[in-house]
Protein backbone atom coordinates (compact mmCIF):
# COMPACT_ATOMS: atom_id res chain seq x y z
CA UNK A 1 0.00 0.00 0.00
CA UNK A 2 2.86 2.28 0.57
CA UNK A 3 3.62 2.78 -2.82
CA UNK A 4 0.09 4.05 -3.97
CA UNK A 5 1.45 7.18 -2.30
CA UNK A 6 4.51 7.35 -3.46
CA UNK A 7 3.58 7.14 -7.19
CA UNK A 8 4.37 10.48 -8.93
CA UNK A 9 1.93 13.02 -9.82
CA UNK A 10 4.14 15.36 -12.25
CA UNK A 11 3.01 18.66 -11.30
CA UNK A 12 4.60 21.74 -13.01
CA UNK A 13 5.39 21.67 -16.62
CA UNK A 14 8.87 23.47 -17.02
CA UNK A 15 11.79 21.51 -17.24
CA UNK A 16 15.40 22.61 -17.77
CA UNK A 17 16.75 23.28 -20.86
CA UNK A 18 19.54 21.00 -22.79
CA UNK A 19 23.15 21.67 -22.61
CA UNK A 20 24.97 22.78 -25.88
CA UNK A 21 27.60 24.89 -26.80
CA UNK A 22 29.31 26.90 -29.52
CA UNK A 23 31.39 25.08 -32.12
CA UNK A 24 33.00 28.21 -33.36
CA UNK A 25 36.89 29.71 -33.75
CA UNK A 26 38.25 30.57 -30.33
CA UNK A 27 38.07 34.55 -31.16
CA UNK A 28 34.54 34.16 -31.71
CA UNK A 29 32.96 37.19 -28.86
CA UNK A 30 30.88 36.60 -26.35
CA UNK A 31 27.50 37.79 -27.45
CA UNK A 32 25.50 40.49 -25.28
CA UNK A 33 21.49 39.65 -25.11
CA UNK A 34 20.22 39.93 -28.74
CA UNK A 35 23.49 38.31 -30.33
CA UNK A 36 22.95 34.96 -32.15
CA UNK A 37 25.25 32.59 -33.91
CA UNK A 38 24.88 30.94 -37.38
CA UNK A 39 21.95 28.04 -36.36
CA UNK A 40 20.83 30.12 -33.64
CA UNK A 41 18.26 32.90 -32.71
CA UNK A 42 17.78 35.02 -29.59
CA UNK A 43 14.66 34.56 -27.49
CA UNK A 44 13.41 38.04 -26.61
CA UNK A 45 12.49 38.79 -22.67
CA UNK A 46 8.97 39.26 -21.07
CA UNK A 47 7.84 41.45 -18.33
CA UNK A 48 7.42 39.00 -15.20
CA UNK A 49 5.78 39.40 -11.92
CA UNK A 50 7.23 40.48 -8.76
CA UNK A 51 6.21 39.33 -5.43
CA UNK A 52 7.28 38.32 -1.91
CA UNK A 53 9.86 35.13 -1.78
CA UNK A 54 9.25 34.21 1.74
CA UNK A 55 5.03 33.74 1.12
CA UNK A 56 5.77 32.00 -1.95
CA UNK A 57 8.16 29.50 -0.02
CA UNK A 58 5.22 29.00 2.40
CA UNK A 59 2.57 28.44 -0.80
CA UNK A 60 4.83 26.20 -2.35
CA UNK A 61 5.45 23.83 0.22
CA UNK A 62 2.25 24.34 2.39
CA UNK A 63 -0.04 25.92 0.13
CA UNK A 64 -3.19 24.06 -1.78
CA UNK A 65 -2.74 24.58 -5.72
CA UNK A 66 -3.61 20.81 -5.10
CA UNK A 67 -6.62 20.43 -3.12
CA UNK A 68 -7.44 16.74 -3.73
CA UNK A 69 -5.83 13.65 -2.40
CA UNK A 70 -5.85 10.75 0.03
CA UNK A 71 -7.69 11.26 3.32
CA UNK A 72 -4.83 12.40 5.84
CA UNK A 73 -5.97 9.27 8.04
CA UNK A 74 -5.52 6.50 5.48
CA UNK A 75 -2.39 8.37 4.30
CA UNK A 76 -0.77 8.51 7.57
CA UNK A 77 -1.66 4.64 8.53
CA UNK A 78 0.86 3.44 5.64
CA UNK A 79 3.26 6.48 4.83
CA UNK A 80 4.89 6.63 7.93
CA UNK A 81 6.76 9.93 8.61
CA UNK A 82 9.66 12.01 6.58
CA UNK A 83 12.60 13.70 7.24
CA UNK A 84 11.23 17.62 7.94
CA UNK A 85 13.86 18.68 4.88
CA UNK A 86 11.28 22.01 4.29
CA UNK A 87 10.89 23.24 8.18
CA UNK A 88 7.27 22.90 7.97
CA UNK A 89 5.24 22.67 10.91
CA UNK A 90 1.62 21.23 11.80
CA UNK A 91 0.34 18.17 9.60
CA UNK A 92 3.33 18.80 7.07
CA UNK A 93 5.81 18.24 9.69
CA UNK A 94 5.16 14.53 9.52
CA UNK A 95 4.28 13.71 6.11
CA UNK A 96 7.21 13.45 3.45
CA UNK A 97 8.25 16.24 1.71
CA UNK A 98 6.97 15.42 -1.40
CA UNK A 99 3.40 15.88 -0.35
CA UNK A 100 1.36 18.52 1.36
CA UNK A 101 -1.98 18.58 4.14
CA UNK A 102 -4.41 20.46 2.57
CA UNK A 103 -8.33 20.62 3.19
CA UNK A 104 -10.30 19.81 -0.07
CA UNK A 105 -12.69 22.49 -1.23
CA UNK A 106 -15.21 20.48 0.99
CA UNK A 107 -13.50 20.94 4.48
CA UNK A 108 -11.86 16.71 4.65
CA UNK A 109 -8.19 17.41 5.33
CA UNK A 110 -5.91 15.49 2.21
CA UNK A 111 -2.60 14.75 1.97
CA UNK A 112 -1.89 15.82 -1.69
CA UNK A 113 1.10 15.65 -4.27
CA UNK A 114 3.27 19.32 -4.41
CA UNK A 115 5.91 20.49 -6.53
CA UNK A 116 8.67 18.66 -4.98
CA UNK A 117 7.84 15.56 -6.30
CA UNK A 118 9.83 16.36 -9.11
CA UNK A 119 11.99 19.48 -8.05
CA UNK A 120 13.98 18.61 -4.82
CA UNK A 121 16.42 15.39 -4.74
CA UNK A 122 19.24 14.65 -3.00
CA UNK A 123 23.02 14.94 -3.93
CA UNK A 124 25.92 13.28 -2.05
CA UNK A 125 23.49 13.06 0.66
CA UNK A 126 22.41 17.03 0.85
CA UNK A 127 18.58 17.64 0.23
CA UNK A 128 18.65 20.27 -2.41
CA UNK A 129 15.24 21.93 -2.94
CA UNK A 130 14.85 23.37 -6.48
CA UNK A 131 17.23 20.56 -7.97
CA UNK A 132 15.68 18.24 -10.23
CA UNK A 133 14.66 14.75 -9.02
CA UNK A 134 16.97 12.48 -11.08
CA UNK A 135 15.55 9.06 -9.19
CA UNK A 136 11.85 9.06 -9.19
CA UNK A 137 10.35 6.55 -10.56
CA UNK A 138 7.72 6.33 -13.80
CA UNK A 139 8.57 3.03 -14.95
CA UNK A 140 5.13 1.49 -13.65
CA UNK A 141 1.57 2.17 -14.85
CA UNK A 142 0.79 4.13 -11.23
CA UNK A 143 -3.37 3.52 -12.17
CA UNK A 144 -2.74 -0.53 -11.15
CA UNK A 145 -2.99 -0.22 -7.45
CA UNK A 146 -6.31 2.51 -7.77
CA UNK A 147 -9.15 -0.23 -7.44
CA UNK A 148 -7.51 -0.81 -4.27
CA UNK A 149 -6.93 1.94 -3.10
CA UNK A 150 -10.77 3.18 -3.71
CA UNK A 151 -11.91 0.05 -1.74
CA UNK A 152 -10.05 0.77 1.45
CA UNK A 153 -11.00 4.41 1.14
CA UNK A 154 -14.24 3.53 0.61
CA UNK A 155 -14.21 0.97 3.92
CA UNK A 156 -12.59 2.98 5.94
CA UNK A 157 -14.94 6.05 5.63
CA UNK A 158 -18.77 4.90 4.27
CA UNK A 159 -17.94 4.41 1.13
CA UNK A 160 -18.09 6.28 -2.41
CA UNK A 161 -20.59 9.19 -1.05
CA UNK A 162 -18.87 10.12 1.78
CA UNK A 163 -16.93 13.19 2.17
CA UNK A 164 -13.73 11.19 2.47
CA UNK A 165 -13.86 9.69 -0.58
CA UNK A 166 -15.28 12.51 -2.38
CA UNK A 167 -12.46 14.43 -1.06
CA UNK A 168 -10.12 12.07 -3.00
CA UNK A 169 -11.88 11.20 -6.09
CA UNK A 170 -10.63 14.15 -8.15
CA UNK A 171 -7.21 12.95 -7.37
CA UNK A 172 -8.36 9.35 -8.51
CA UNK A 173 -9.61 10.48 -11.61
CA UNK A 174 -6.46 12.29 -12.36
CA UNK A 175 -4.43 9.57 -12.12
CA UNK A 176 -6.85 7.00 -13.72
CA UNK A 177 -7.11 9.30 -16.50
CA UNK A 178 -3.03 9.93 -17.09
CA UNK A 179 -0.36 7.60 -15.46
CA UNK A 180 -1.38 4.04 -18.42
CA UNK A 181 0.06 7.28 -20.75
CA UNK A 182 3.30 8.17 -18.03
CA UNK A 183 5.20 4.85 -17.65
CA UNK A 184 9.01 5.42 -19.10
CA UNK A 185 11.65 3.33 -19.72
CA UNK A 186 14.01 4.07 -16.89
CA UNK A 187 14.18 5.25 -13.84
CA UNK A 188 14.91 8.96 -13.72
CA UNK A 189 13.36 10.66 -16.47
CA UNK A 190 10.22 12.68 -16.55
CA UNK A 191 7.24 12.34 -18.65
CA UNK A 192 6.14 16.14 -17.97
CA UNK A 193 5.03 16.98 -21.74
CA UNK A 194 2.53 14.03 -21.75
CA UNK A 195 1.02 14.77 -18.69
CA UNK A 196 0.17 18.28 -19.67
CA UNK A 197 -1.11 17.47 -22.77
CA UNK A 198 -3.30 14.32 -21.40
CA UNK A 199 -4.64 17.13 -18.49
CA UNK A 200 -5.26 19.40 -20.82
CA UNK A 201 -7.38 16.68 -23.29
CA UNK A 202 -9.77 16.30 -19.73
CA UNK A 203 -10.45 19.85 -19.19
CA UNK A 204 -12.54 22.29 -21.10
CA UNK A 205 -10.26 25.31 -22.26
CA UNK A 206 -11.96 28.22 -20.86
CA UNK A 207 -13.79 26.71 -17.64
CA UNK A 208 -10.94 24.41 -17.33
CA UNK A 209 -13.66 21.87 -15.57
CA UNK A 210 -12.69 18.24 -15.71
CA UNK A 211 -14.39 15.92 -18.48
CA UNK A 212 -14.13 12.22 -18.03
CA UNK A 213 -13.77 11.63 -21.63
CA UNK A 214 -10.97 13.48 -23.25
CA UNK A 215 -11.75 16.02 -26.09
CA UNK A 216 -9.39 14.16 -28.25
CA UNK A 217 -7.55 10.59 -28.71
CA UNK A 218 -4.16 10.00 -26.15
CA UNK A 219 -1.04 9.16 -28.62
CA UNK A 220 0.75 6.46 -26.73
CA UNK A 221 3.98 7.96 -27.54
CA UNK A 222 6.06 9.12 -24.10
CA UNK A 223 8.84 11.71 -24.82
CA UNK A 224 11.11 11.79 -22.12
CA UNK A 225 12.59 14.67 -20.12
CA UNK A 226 15.14 15.64 -17.75
CA UNK A 227 13.56 17.70 -14.63
CA UNK A 228 14.98 21.43 -14.33
CA UNK A 229 16.84 22.87 -11.62
CA UNK A 230 15.00 25.81 -10.24
CA UNK A 231 17.95 28.23 -9.69
CA UNK A 232 18.47 28.40 -13.76
CA UNK A 233 14.80 30.03 -14.20
CA UNK A 234 15.79 33.64 -13.52
CA UNK A 235 18.04 33.73 -16.50
CA UNK A 236 15.83 32.48 -18.79
CA UNK A 237 13.28 34.47 -21.36
CA UNK A 238 11.36 31.01 -22.04
CA UNK A 239 10.20 28.49 -20.22
CA UNK A 240 10.61 24.51 -21.21
CA UNK A 241 13.68 23.29 -22.97
CA UNK A 242 12.12 23.77 -26.25
CA UNK A 243 11.41 27.57 -25.44
CA UNK A 244 7.67 26.83 -25.88
CA UNK A 245 6.83 28.73 -22.81
CA UNK A 246 6.42 32.41 -23.52
CA UNK A 247 5.19 35.66 -21.80
CA UNK A 248 3.88 35.20 -18.08
CA UNK A 249 6.16 32.42 -15.99
CA UNK A 250 3.54 32.43 -13.25
CA UNK A 251 0.66 30.83 -15.83
CA UNK A 252 2.77 28.22 -16.59
CA UNK A 253 4.13 27.36 -13.13
CA UNK A 254 0.30 27.40 -11.48
CA UNK A 255 -0.51 24.77 -14.49
CA UNK A 256 0.41 22.12 -11.61
CA UNK A 257 -2.99 22.63 -10.31
CA UNK A 258 -4.64 21.11 -13.30
CA UNK A 259 -4.37 17.52 -11.78
CA UNK A 260 -7.08 18.51 -9.45
CA UNK A 261 -8.54 21.95 -9.95
CA UNK A 262 -12.33 22.21 -9.70
CA UNK A 263 -12.36 24.82 -12.44
CA UNK A 264 -11.43 28.77 -13.44
CA UNK A 265 -12.43 30.68 -10.43
CA UNK A 266 -10.28 28.24 -8.45
CA UNK A 267 -7.14 28.60 -10.83
CA UNK A 268 -7.84 32.41 -10.53
CA UNK A 269 -7.04 31.68 -7.09
CA UNK A 270 -3.83 29.60 -7.56
CA UNK A 271 -2.85 32.30 -10.13
CA UNK A 272 -2.71 34.94 -7.74
CA UNK A 273 -0.28 33.52 -5.58
CA UNK A 274 1.87 32.35 -8.29
CA UNK A 275 3.92 35.50 -8.43
CA UNK A 276 4.63 34.68 -4.66
CA UNK A 277 6.15 31.66 -5.74
CA UNK A 278 8.03 32.98 -8.91
CA UNK A 279 10.01 35.30 -6.14
CA UNK A 280 11.29 32.43 -3.92
CA UNK A 281 12.14 30.34 -7.43
CA UNK A 282 14.34 33.22 -8.37
CA UNK A 283 15.56 33.95 -4.89
CA UNK A 284 17.55 30.00 -5.32
CA UNK A 285 21.05 29.82 -5.71
CA UNK A 286 22.83 27.04 -7.74
CA UNK A 287 24.33 24.74 -4.53
CA UNK A 288 28.29 25.06 -4.50
CA UNK A 289 30.76 22.46 -6.07
CA UNK A 290 31.90 20.20 -2.45
CA UNK A 291 34.87 18.97 -2.93
CA UNK A 292 38.03 20.23 -3.71
CA UNK A 293 38.75 22.08 -7.12
CA UNK A 294 42.49 22.26 -8.62
CA UNK A 295 42.07 26.53 -9.05
CA UNK A 296 45.71 26.23 -11.63
CA UNK A 297 43.87 23.90 -13.75
CA UNK A 298 40.20 25.97 -13.65
CA UNK A 299 41.85 28.90 -14.55
CA UNK A 300 42.99 27.20 -17.71
CA UNK A 301 39.88 25.70 -18.01
CA UNK A 302 38.18 29.16 -17.99
CA UNK A 303 39.50 30.41 -21.23
CA UNK A 304 39.18 27.20 -22.77
CA UNK A 305 35.21 27.72 -22.09
CA UNK A 306 34.67 31.63 -22.90
CA UNK A 307 36.59 30.48 -26.74
CA UNK A 308 34.52 27.55 -26.77
CA UNK A 309 31.11 27.49 -24.99
CA UNK A 310 30.57 31.05 -23.95
CA UNK A 311 29.09 31.93 -26.64
CA UNK A 312 25.75 30.18 -26.40
CA UNK A 313 25.31 29.59 -22.22
CA UNK A 314 26.76 33.12 -21.33
CA UNK A 315 29.55 34.16 -18.92
CA UNK A 316 29.95 34.31 -15.41
CA UNK A 317 31.64 36.08 -12.82
CA UNK A 318 31.54 40.26 -12.32
CA UNK A 319 30.30 40.44 -15.74
CA UNK A 320 28.07 37.43 -16.07
CA UNK A 321 26.24 38.08 -19.14
CA UNK A 322 23.44 35.11 -20.65
CA UNK A 323 22.20 35.55 -24.38
CA UNK A 324 19.10 33.21 -24.12
CA UNK A 325 19.90 31.23 -27.64
CA UNK A 326 17.74 29.01 -29.04
CA UNK A 327 19.46 26.17 -31.00
CA UNK A 328 17.76 24.83 -34.54
CA UNK A 329 17.82 21.12 -34.59
CA UNK A 330 20.30 20.59 -37.18
CA UNK A 331 23.26 23.07 -35.35
CA UNK A 332 22.99 20.98 -32.14
CA UNK A 333 21.96 17.56 -33.52
CA UNK A 334 20.25 16.03 -29.97
CA UNK A 335 17.49 13.96 -29.50
CA UNK A 336 15.01 15.62 -32.13
CA UNK A 337 11.69 13.72 -30.88
CA UNK A 338 11.00 16.32 -28.22
CA UNK A 339 11.03 19.47 -30.77
CA UNK A 340 9.49 17.66 -32.89
CA UNK A 341 6.14 16.59 -31.20
CA UNK A 342 5.58 20.02 -30.51
CA UNK A 343 5.01 20.74 -34.75
CA UNK A 344 3.38 17.55 -35.23
CA UNK A 345 0.08 16.10 -33.83
CA UNK A 346 1.86 14.61 -30.48
CA UNK A 347 1.59 17.67 -28.78
CA UNK A 348 0.41 20.31 -31.15
CA UNK A 349 -3.51 20.08 -29.90
CA UNK A 350 -2.22 20.59 -25.94
CA UNK A 351 -0.33 23.95 -28.13
CA UNK A 352 -4.36 24.79 -29.54
CA UNK A 353 -5.98 24.14 -26.18
CA UNK A 354 -3.42 26.22 -24.19
CA UNK A 355 -3.11 29.33 -26.67
CA UNK A 356 -6.85 29.43 -26.98
CA UNK A 357 -8.37 29.29 -23.77
CA UNK A 358 -8.29 30.43 -20.39
CA UNK A 359 -4.01 30.61 -19.88
CA UNK A 360 -3.80 33.30 -22.69
CA UNK A 361 -6.36 35.25 -21.28
CA UNK A 362 -5.25 38.75 -19.32
CA UNK A 363 -3.92 39.21 -16.55
CA UNK A 364 -1.05 37.22 -16.67
CA UNK A 365 -1.47 35.68 -20.13
CA UNK A 366 1.17 33.26 -21.57
CA UNK A 367 1.45 31.40 -24.99
CA UNK A 368 3.10 28.61 -26.20
CA UNK A 369 5.33 29.41 -29.21
CA UNK A 370 6.76 26.66 -30.77
CA UNK A 371 9.90 27.36 -33.35
CA UNK A 372 11.63 24.41 -33.34
CA UNK A 373 15.12 23.35 -31.56
CA UNK A 374 16.43 23.52 -28.03
CA UNK A 375 17.96 26.30 -25.67
CA UNK A 376 21.38 26.20 -24.36
CA UNK A 377 20.81 26.91 -21.00
CA UNK A 378 22.66 28.54 -18.17
CA UNK A 379 25.49 26.22 -16.21
CA UNK A 380 25.10 27.60 -12.62
CA UNK A 381 25.09 24.69 -10.32
CA UNK A 382 25.89 21.95 -13.86
CA UNK A 383 27.97 19.67 -10.99
CA UNK A 384 24.98 18.78 -9.72
CA UNK A 385 22.59 18.72 -12.34
CA UNK A 386 23.78 15.03 -13.98
CA UNK A 387 22.59 13.35 -16.19
CA UNK A 388 22.67 15.41 -19.20
CA UNK A 389 21.51 16.54 -22.16
CA UNK A 390 17.62 17.42 -22.58
CA UNK A 391 16.24 13.62 -21.67
CA UNK A 392 19.30 12.70 -19.18
CA UNK A 393 21.11 10.17 -21.72
CA UNK A 394 24.52 10.97 -20.92
CA UNK A 395 25.54 9.95 -17.43
CA UNK A 396 28.69 12.86 -17.01
CA UNK A 397 29.91 15.79 -17.71
CA UNK A 398 32.84 14.02 -19.47
CA UNK A 399 30.78 12.34 -21.75
CA UNK A 400 28.99 15.18 -23.02
CA UNK A 401 32.24 16.66 -23.86
CA UNK A 402 33.77 14.03 -25.72
CA UNK A 403 30.71 11.96 -27.28
CA UNK A 404 32.64 9.56 -28.76
CA UNK A 405 32.89 7.77 -25.37
CA UNK A 406 29.05 8.42 -24.71
CA UNK A 407 27.64 4.74 -23.25
CA UNK A 408 24.68 3.44 -25.74
CA UNK A 409 23.68 1.33 -22.01
CA UNK A 410 24.49 2.67 -19.21
CA UNK A 411 23.58 1.62 -15.40
CA UNK A 412 23.71 3.54 -12.48
CA UNK A 413 22.82 2.89 -8.80
CA UNK A 414 20.50 5.83 -7.73
CA UNK A 415 22.39 6.48 -4.63
CA UNK A 416 22.89 10.06 -4.48
CA UNK A 417 26.58 10.07 -2.59
CA UNK A 418 27.68 7.33 -5.97
CA UNK A 419 28.49 10.24 -7.71
CA UNK A 420 31.84 11.09 -9.89
CA UNK A 421 33.80 13.39 -9.34
CA UNK A 422 36.43 13.16 -12.34
CA UNK A 423 33.88 12.48 -14.58
CA UNK A 424 31.88 15.02 -12.60
CA UNK A 425 28.19 13.16 -12.63
CA UNK A 426 27.27 9.81 -12.19
CA UNK A 427 29.11 6.48 -11.55
CA UNK A 428 27.97 4.02 -14.23
CA UNK A 429 28.52 0.22 -15.40
CA UNK A 430 27.86 -0.54 -19.01
CA UNK A 431 26.12 -3.93 -19.21
CA UNK A 432 25.80 -5.09 -23.11
CA UNK A 433 21.74 -4.17 -23.27
CA UNK A 434 18.90 -3.24 -21.33
CA UNK A 435 19.23 -5.24 -18.25
CA UNK A 436 16.52 -3.45 -15.76
CA UNK A 437 14.81 -0.24 -15.26
CA UNK A 438 17.90 1.06 -13.76
CA UNK A 439 19.30 0.62 -17.08
CA UNK A 440 19.21 3.74 -19.57
CA UNK A 441 18.92 2.25 -23.10
CA UNK A 442 19.58 5.35 -25.88
CA UNK A 443 18.53 3.25 -28.95
CA UNK A 444 14.89 3.80 -27.88
CA UNK A 445 13.31 6.55 -29.62
CA UNK A 446 13.10 10.59 -28.16
CA UNK A 447 16.37 8.27 -25.53
CA UNK A 448 18.77 8.91 -27.87
CA UNK A 449 22.60 10.61 -26.59
CA UNK A 450 23.39 11.66 -30.18
CA UNK A 451 24.47 15.35 -30.79
CA UNK A 452 26.37 18.31 -28.69
CA UNK A 453 29.16 17.10 -30.39
CA UNK A 454 31.51 20.51 -29.86
CA UNK A 455 33.74 19.17 -27.09
CA UNK A 456 35.11 16.43 -29.25
CA UNK A 457 37.65 18.85 -31.27
CA UNK A 458 38.98 19.73 -27.69
CA UNK A 459 42.04 17.24 -26.51
CA UNK A 460 42.22 15.29 -23.56
CA UNK A 461 43.77 17.67 -21.16
CA UNK A 462 41.95 20.74 -22.66
CA UNK A 463 38.57 18.74 -21.52
CA UNK A 464 40.23 17.96 -18.11
CA UNK A 465 40.40 21.56 -17.65
CA UNK A 466 37.32 22.60 -18.69
CA UNK A 467 35.34 20.43 -16.37
CA UNK A 468 37.54 22.02 -13.94
CA UNK A 469 36.35 24.78 -14.31
CA UNK A 470 33.09 23.95 -14.71
CA UNK A 471 32.45 22.61 -11.21
CA UNK A 472 33.11 26.36 -10.40
CA UNK A 473 29.77 27.94 -11.69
Amino acid sequence: MKKLFLFSLLLVFMAIMITCSKEEASQDPIPTPGFSFEGTSPIPPAQQRTGDAAAGYDYLVAGDYVSSGIPYGAFTLVSGTGDNFLNRTGDNADIPYEFTAVDAPNGIRVVAPNCMQCHAAKINDEFILGLGSHDYDFTKDQSDILPTASAVISSLYGGANSPEFQAYDPFRKAVEATAPYLVTETIGVNPADKIAAILAAHRDPWSLEWNDQPSEPISPLLIPTDVPAWWLLKKKNAMFYTAIGRDDFCRFMMSSSLLTMSDSTKARAVDDKFNDVLAFINSIEAPTYPFPINTTLAEQGERLYDDHCGGCHGSYGADASYPNLLVNLDRVGTDPMLSEAYQNQSLSGFINWFNDGWFSQNPGSAQLVSDGGYVAQPLDGIWATAPYLHNASVPTLEDLLNSTQRPTYWKRTYQSSDYDTEKVGWNYSTPDSKVDKKTYDTTLPGYGNQGHRFGDKLSSSERTALIEYLKTL
